[in-house]
């Protein structure tokens, strides 16, 4: 009897993973830094990440149904993701009516206008995030300590800067390195607790949902870049680590499949870049923090990072 062989189209080489386990492991890695903002800023801080996994998920569904798609299990985990990172850029006094903006924003304009899962071109809490911060300044900035009394203050890169363009290398409220690195500190749910991001980041890398390169390279460029505009002053570089929004990006937001290359060398010149115009801007601009910015920046510029990085293409054309 005549074997056959029969070959079937690709791929062939499979994985267990599928995009909705990928979007669990990404909220599982969050859950910390999302304990640790509702630990310090209470009620206000659960019905901002309350209210924009909600709005996210309904705005998902509704664009779904105006594009005629059948909902699934992914579109529905990736909106969750989407809401959950976009409370982690907000501020726990942020009302009630920005945070549904920003989710609709997200989801409708830089996600579905563009695609839909996996075409956008922007990461989309990063780019609610932006809009709502030109559009809403106010409102986005409404810092409060940590407690009961919801004093009003600034983020300790703030403080950080204002310390510098008055003269002075650090005044009395500049909060400790160990606030910042527990995240009794003010500033958005996400950007506060350093070593809750990095236990998320790691629990990532150990699911193998990221890889070591964006994180590693994107956190070493702004260290040394630190150190050289700040005079190799180490105690400083390491506040700048920890503070700000430097952990969430790094491990979140840069490496996000879509908006990031896939090719090695892309991903380090990608970070690389990530980090130079965090630094940029932190030392340099009008804004304290430039991880948004910069980020958002070179997402617009992977795939032309990626163009010059892919690896030839053995026995083709020249």
């Amino acid at each position: 009897m005549e074997r056959k062989m029969f070959v079937s189209s690709s791929p062939h080489v499979r994985s267990s993973e599928t995009i909705s386990s990928v979007m669990r492991d990404v909220v599982i890695a969050l859950l910390p830094a999302t304990f640790v903002g509702f630990y310090y800023f209470g009620l206000p801080a659960v019905i901002v990440t309350v209210l924009a996994i909600v709005s996210a998920i309904a705005t998902e569904a509704g664009m779904l149904k105006l594009r005629k798609i059948k909902p699934s299990l992914n579109d529905m985990s990736a909106a969750v993701v989407t809401g959950l990172l976009l409370a982690m850029n907000l501020p726990s006094t942020a009302p009630w009516w920005l945070v549904i903006v920003g989710s609709c924003f997200a989801i409708a304009i830089v996600k579905h206008a563009f695609g839909g899962l996996g075409h956008n071109f922007m990461n989309p809490a990063l780019a609610a995030r932006a809009m709502l911060l030109a559009a809403y300044p106010v409102e986005m900035t409404g810092w409060v300590k940590p407690g009961v009394d919801a004093v009003a203050t600034a983020t300790p890169l703030a403080l950080l800067k204002d310390a510098a363009a008055t003269g002075t290398a650090a005044t009395y409220d500049v909060p400790s390195l160990m606030d910042v690195f527990i995240g009794n500190v003010g500033g958005c749910l996400g950007e506060t607790s350093a070593i809750a991001l990095i236990l998320g980041g790691l629990y990532l890398l150990y699911r193998g949902v990221i890889n070591y390169r964006i994180p590693a390279v994107y956190i070493g460029t702004v260290a040394i870049l630190t150190l050289m505009f700040n005079g190799f002053d180490f105690s400083l570089m390491t506040y700048h680590l920890f503070a700000g929004g430097l952990m969430l990006g790094a491990f979140f937001m840069a490496t996000d499949y879509a908006t990031s290359p896939i090719t090695a060398k892309g991903q380090i010149v990608f970070a690389f870049g990530c980090g130079l115009i965090t630094t940029i801007i932190r030392f340099f601009g009008g804004y304290p923090e430039g991880v948004s910015y910069s980020i958002l920046l070179m997402n617009v510029a992977a795939p032309l990072i990626e163009k010059y990085t892919s690896p030839k293409v053995f026995g083709g054309a020249k």
